[in-house]
Protein backbone atom coordinates (compact mmCIF):
# COMPACT_ATOMS: atom_id res chain seq x y z
CA UNK A 1 0.00 0.00 0.00
CA UNK A 2 1.30 3.50 -1.03
CA UNK A 3 1.89 6.18 1.56
CA UNK A 4 -0.72 8.24 0.69
CA UNK A 5 -3.49 5.82 0.53
CA UNK A 6 -1.87 4.69 4.07
CA UNK A 7 -2.34 8.27 5.53
CA UNK A 8 -5.87 8.60 3.70
CA UNK A 9 -6.77 5.44 5.66
CA UNK A 10 -5.22 6.23 9.17
CA UNK A 11 -7.08 9.62 8.69
CA UNK A 12 -10.46 7.97 7.86
CA UNK A 13 -9.90 5.25 10.71
CA UNK A 14 -9.74 8.68 12.89
CA UNK A 15 -12.19 10.58 11.53
CA UNK A 16 -14.83 7.24 11.87
CA UNK A 17 -17.40 7.28 14.86
CA UNK A 18 -16.40 4.88 17.59
CA UNK A 19 -17.45 1.69 17.67
CA UNK A 20 -19.68 1.93 20.82
CA UNK A 21 -21.89 -1.06 21.88
CA UNK A 22 -25.87 0.55 21.24
CA UNK A 23 -24.56 2.61 18.14
CA UNK A 24 -24.51 1.42 14.77
CA UNK A 25 -23.84 3.75 12.37
CA UNK A 26 -26.95 3.42 9.26
CA UNK A 27 -25.23 5.99 6.56
CA UNK A 28 -22.79 8.72 6.73
CA UNK A 29 -23.23 11.18 9.87
CA UNK A 30 -26.38 9.16 10.43
CA UNK A 31 -26.55 7.00 13.44
CA UNK A 32 -29.16 4.35 15.62
CA UNK A 33 -28.90 4.72 19.56
CA UNK A 34 -30.17 1.33 20.35
CA UNK A 35 -32.88 1.22 22.49
CA UNK A 36 -33.71 -1.32 25.03
CA UNK A 37 -37.32 -2.45 26.26
CA UNK A 38 -39.91 -0.66 26.50
CA UNK A 39 -37.67 2.24 24.93
CA UNK A 40 -37.66 3.08 20.98
CA UNK A 41 -34.39 3.36 18.87
CA UNK A 42 -33.18 7.24 18.48
CA UNK A 43 -31.88 8.14 15.57
CA UNK A 44 -29.42 11.24 15.33
CA UNK A 45 -28.32 12.82 11.83
CA UNK A 46 -25.44 15.27 12.01
CA UNK A 47 -25.90 17.88 9.97
CA UNK A 48 -23.97 20.92 8.11
CA UNK A 49 -26.77 23.36 9.02
CA UNK A 50 -28.31 21.59 12.27
CA UNK A 51 -28.29 18.41 14.03
CA UNK A 52 -31.45 16.14 14.31
CA UNK A 53 -32.95 13.77 16.37
CA UNK A 54 -35.86 11.57 15.50
CA UNK A 55 -37.67 9.62 18.83
CA UNK A 56 -36.40 10.21 22.42
CA UNK A 57 -37.35 6.63 23.60
CA UNK A 58 -38.23 6.03 27.35
CA UNK A 59 -37.26 9.13 29.70
CA UNK A 60 -35.09 7.30 31.73
CA UNK A 61 -33.19 6.03 28.60
CA UNK A 62 -31.90 9.97 28.92
CA UNK A 63 -28.68 9.10 30.31
CA UNK A 64 -27.74 6.70 27.81
CA UNK A 65 -28.65 9.30 24.91
CA UNK A 66 -26.49 11.59 26.72
CA UNK A 67 -23.43 9.01 26.70
CA UNK A 68 -23.65 7.90 23.25
CA UNK A 69 -23.70 11.43 21.92
CA UNK A 70 -20.74 12.43 23.65
CA UNK A 71 -19.32 9.53 22.00
CA UNK A 72 -20.00 10.98 18.55
CA UNK A 73 -18.83 14.26 19.60
CA UNK A 74 -21.85 15.93 20.11
CA UNK A 75 -23.55 17.65 23.30
CA UNK A 76 -27.39 17.24 24.06
CA UNK A 77 -27.29 20.96 23.72
CA UNK A 78 -26.19 20.95 20.01
CA UNK A 79 -29.07 18.99 19.13
CA UNK A 80 -31.00 21.91 16.95
CA UNK A 81 -34.44 19.72 16.26
CA UNK A 82 -36.13 16.93 17.56
CA UNK A 83 -38.42 15.22 15.22
CA UNK A 84 -41.25 12.35 16.91
CA UNK A 85 -42.69 9.90 14.45
CA UNK A 86 -45.91 9.68 17.31
CA UNK A 87 -47.00 10.36 20.32
CA UNK A 88 -46.76 7.56 22.57
CA UNK A 89 -44.24 7.06 25.53
CA UNK A 90 -41.48 5.07 24.34
CA UNK A 91 -40.81 7.43 21.73
CA UNK A 92 -41.03 10.55 23.07
CA UNK A 93 -40.40 10.41 27.26
CA UNK A 94 -36.69 11.84 26.75
CA UNK A 95 -38.37 14.99 24.58
CA UNK A 96 -38.62 16.99 27.43
CA UNK A 97 -34.81 16.95 28.60
CA UNK A 98 -33.60 18.40 25.23
CA UNK A 99 -36.45 21.48 25.19
CA UNK A 100 -34.62 24.20 26.72
CA UNK A 101 -32.24 24.21 23.87
CA UNK A 102 -33.74 22.17 20.99
CA UNK A 103 -37.12 22.79 18.93
CA UNK A 104 -39.39 19.60 19.18
CA UNK A 105 -41.62 18.95 16.02
CA UNK A 106 -44.19 15.95 14.89
CA UNK A 107 -47.49 15.82 13.05
CA UNK A 108 -50.05 18.37 14.32
CA UNK A 109 -52.52 15.25 15.41
CA UNK A 110 -49.88 13.78 17.89
CA UNK A 111 -48.39 17.19 18.75
CA UNK A 112 -51.89 18.22 19.82
CA UNK A 113 -52.32 14.84 22.21
CA UNK A 114 -49.03 15.79 23.33
CA UNK A 115 -50.09 19.52 24.11
CA UNK A 116 -53.13 18.63 25.63
CA UNK A 117 -51.22 15.49 28.04
CA UNK A 118 -53.45 13.25 26.96
CA UNK A 119 -51.88 10.24 29.04
CA UNK A 120 -54.64 8.10 27.99
CA UNK A 121 -52.97 8.39 24.15
CA UNK A 122 -49.48 8.39 24.98
CA UNK A 123 -49.83 5.50 27.36
CA UNK A 124 -47.95 6.90 30.02
CA UNK A 125 -50.03 6.10 32.77
CA UNK A 126 -50.77 2.69 31.97
CA UNK A 127 -47.17 1.94 31.83
CA UNK A 128 -46.28 3.87 35.08
CA UNK A 129 -44.00 5.39 33.43
CA UNK A 130 -42.17 8.97 34.06
CA UNK A 131 -43.61 11.52 32.16
CA UNK A 132 -41.98 15.43 32.05
CA UNK A 133 -44.80 17.79 30.65
CA UNK A 134 -43.26 19.29 27.10
CA UNK A 135 -44.68 20.98 24.43
CA UNK A 136 -44.49 20.25 20.59
CA UNK A 137 -43.28 24.15 18.89
CA UNK A 138 -43.72 22.85 15.33
CA UNK A 139 -46.61 21.19 14.14
CA UNK A 140 -46.22 19.30 10.76
CA UNK A 141 -48.18 18.42 7.83
CA UNK A 142 -47.53 15.56 4.79
CA UNK A 143 -44.82 16.72 2.94
CA UNK A 144 -43.40 19.22 5.13
CA UNK A 145 -39.63 19.29 4.45
CA UNK A 146 -36.41 19.67 6.71
CA UNK A 147 -33.14 20.50 5.00
CA UNK A 148 -29.92 19.77 7.14
CA UNK A 149 -27.58 20.71 4.33
CA UNK A 150 -26.00 17.37 3.84
CA UNK A 151 -29.33 15.55 4.04
CA UNK A 152 -32.91 16.29 3.48
CA UNK A 153 -35.54 14.61 5.34
CA UNK A 154 -39.51 14.68 3.93
CA UNK A 155 -42.06 14.07 6.22
CA UNK A 156 -44.98 11.61 5.48
CA UNK A 157 -47.90 11.15 7.49
CA UNK A 158 -48.39 7.47 7.60
CA UNK A 159 -51.41 7.08 10.28
CA UNK A 160 -52.56 3.46 11.31
CA UNK A 161 -51.11 2.38 14.24
CA UNK A 162 -52.18 5.96 15.32
CA UNK A 163 -53.94 8.77 13.95
CA UNK A 164 -50.88 11.01 14.10
CA UNK A 165 -48.27 8.43 12.71
CA UNK A 166 -45.33 10.25 10.98
CA UNK A 167 -41.98 8.64 8.73
CA UNK A 168 -39.24 10.40 7.45
CA UNK A 169 -37.75 9.62 3.90
CA UNK A 170 -33.91 10.17 3.21
CA UNK A 171 -34.16 9.99 -0.57
CA UNK A 172 -30.30 10.34 -1.09
CA UNK A 173 -29.37 7.60 1.15
CA UNK A 174 -32.56 5.89 0.17
CA UNK A 175 -33.61 5.50 3.85
CA UNK A 176 -36.71 5.19 5.37
CA UNK A 177 -37.67 6.26 9.37
CA UNK A 178 -40.93 4.86 10.06
CA UNK A 179 -41.26 4.92 13.75
CA UNK A 180 -44.20 2.05 14.97
CA UNK A 181 -45.74 1.89 11.52
CA UNK A 182 -43.70 -0.88 9.75
CA UNK A 183 -40.45 -3.18 10.89
CA UNK A 184 -38.17 -5.28 9.29
CA UNK A 185 -39.76 -8.31 7.71
CA UNK A 186 -42.99 -6.18 6.71
CA UNK A 187 -44.34 -6.51 10.39
CA UNK A 188 -47.18 -4.21 11.06
CA UNK A 189 -47.22 -2.82 14.85
CA UNK A 190 -50.65 -2.98 16.83
CA UNK A 191 -53.89 -0.84 15.93
CA UNK A 192 -53.72 1.69 18.93
CA UNK A 193 -56.24 4.40 20.60
CA UNK A 194 -56.99 6.65 17.89
CA UNK A 195 -55.88 4.62 14.45
CA UNK A 196 -57.38 2.35 12.38
CA UNK A 197 -56.87 -0.52 9.77
CA UNK A 198 -57.86 1.48 6.99
CA UNK A 199 -55.93 3.77 7.00
CA UNK A 200 -52.94 1.68 8.06
CA UNK A 201 -53.33 0.17 4.53
CA UNK A 202 -53.70 3.03 2.79
CA UNK A 203 -50.21 4.38 4.59
CA UNK A 204 -47.85 1.40 3.85
CA UNK A 205 -49.40 1.15 0.24
CA UNK A 206 -47.98 4.87 -0.18
CA UNK A 207 -44.56 3.57 1.49
CA UNK A 208 -44.19 0.90 -1.25
CA UNK A 209 -43.72 3.73 -3.84
CA UNK A 210 -40.92 4.81 -2.59
CA UNK A 211 -37.34 4.18 -3.43
CA UNK A 212 -35.97 2.56 -0.05
CA UNK A 213 -32.55 0.69 0.56
CA UNK A 214 -33.08 0.89 3.90
CA UNK A 215 -35.88 0.76 6.82
CA UNK A 216 -35.19 1.90 10.01
CA UNK A 217 -37.77 1.24 12.56
CA UNK A 218 -38.89 2.40 15.94
CA UNK A 219 -37.79 -1.10 17.24
CA UNK A 220 -36.45 -4.22 15.80
CA UNK A 221 -33.67 -4.25 13.41
CA UNK A 222 -32.74 -2.33 10.50
CA UNK A 223 -34.10 -4.21 7.36
CA UNK A 224 -31.70 -4.04 3.78
CA UNK A 225 -34.36 -5.83 2.23
CA UNK A 226 -37.15 -2.99 1.64
CA UNK A 227 -37.86 -4.72 -1.84
CA UNK A 228 -39.42 -7.60 0.19
CA UNK A 229 -40.67 -6.21 3.49
CA UNK A 230 -42.84 -3.21 1.96
CA UNK A 231 -45.16 -6.09 -0.61
CA UNK A 232 -45.16 -8.00 3.07
CA UNK A 233 -46.42 -5.34 4.39
CA UNK A 234 -49.23 -4.76 2.36
CA UNK A 235 -50.23 -8.30 2.63
CA UNK A 236 -50.53 -8.04 6.26
CA UNK A 237 -52.28 -4.92 6.15
CA UNK A 238 -54.56 -6.56 3.67
CA UNK A 239 -55.11 -10.10 5.88
CA UNK A 240 -55.38 -7.61 8.91
CA UNK A 241 -58.44 -5.47 6.93
CA UNK A 242 -60.31 -8.95 6.64
CA UNK A 243 -59.83 -9.99 9.83
CA UNK A 244 -61.70 -6.84 10.98
CA UNK A 245 -64.60 -7.72 8.07
CA UNK A 246 -64.66 -10.98 9.83
CA UNK A 247 -64.72 -10.01 13.19
CA UNK A 248 -67.29 -7.40 12.61
CA UNK A 249 -69.68 -9.84 10.50
CA UNK A 250 -69.52 -12.37 13.59
CA UNK A 251 -70.02 -10.19 16.13
CA UNK A 252 -73.16 -8.68 14.02
CA UNK A 253 -74.60 -11.91 13.81
CA UNK A 254 -73.96 -12.62 17.32
CA UNK A 255 -76.16 -9.54 18.21
CA UNK A 256 -78.79 -10.25 16.40
CA UNK A 257 -78.85 -13.59 17.85
CA UNK A 258 -78.88 -12.17 21.30
CA UNK A 259 -81.91 -9.92 20.33
CA UNK A 260 -84.12 -12.82 18.92
CA UNK A 261 -83.35 -14.95 22.04
CA UNK A 262 -83.79 -11.98 23.92
CA UNK A 263 -87.40 -11.07 22.21
CA UNK A 264 -88.46 -14.72 22.45
CA UNK A 265 -87.84 -15.11 25.82
CA UNK A 266 -89.58 -11.50 27.03
CA UNK A 267 -86.40 -9.84 28.05
CA UNK A 268 -87.72 -6.71 29.34
CA UNK A 269 -86.32 -3.92 27.36
CA UNK A 270 -86.30 -0.24 28.37
CA UNK A 271 -88.70 1.90 26.04
CA UNK A 272 -88.08 5.74 25.08
CA UNK A 273 -90.02 7.98 27.72
CA UNK A 274 -92.36 10.32 26.32
CA UNK A 275 -91.04 13.24 28.06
Amino acid sequence: MRKKDQSVERQARADAPPATPGIIEVAPDIFQFRGEKPSSHVYVIRGQAKNVLIDTGVAAGFSDIKRHLSELGLRVKDINLVVLTHEHFDHIGAAAFFHPTAVVAAHRLAANKVELQDEFVTFHKYRDELSKPFWVDIWMEDGSIVDLGNHTLYTLHTPGHTSGCMCLYEPEEGLLFTGDTMFAGGTLSEISVGGNVSDYMNSVQRLSHLKVRKICPGHGRISDTPEEDLPKAIGYAQSLLGDCKMFFEAFIKTRQLQDKIGSAFGFWKETQKPW
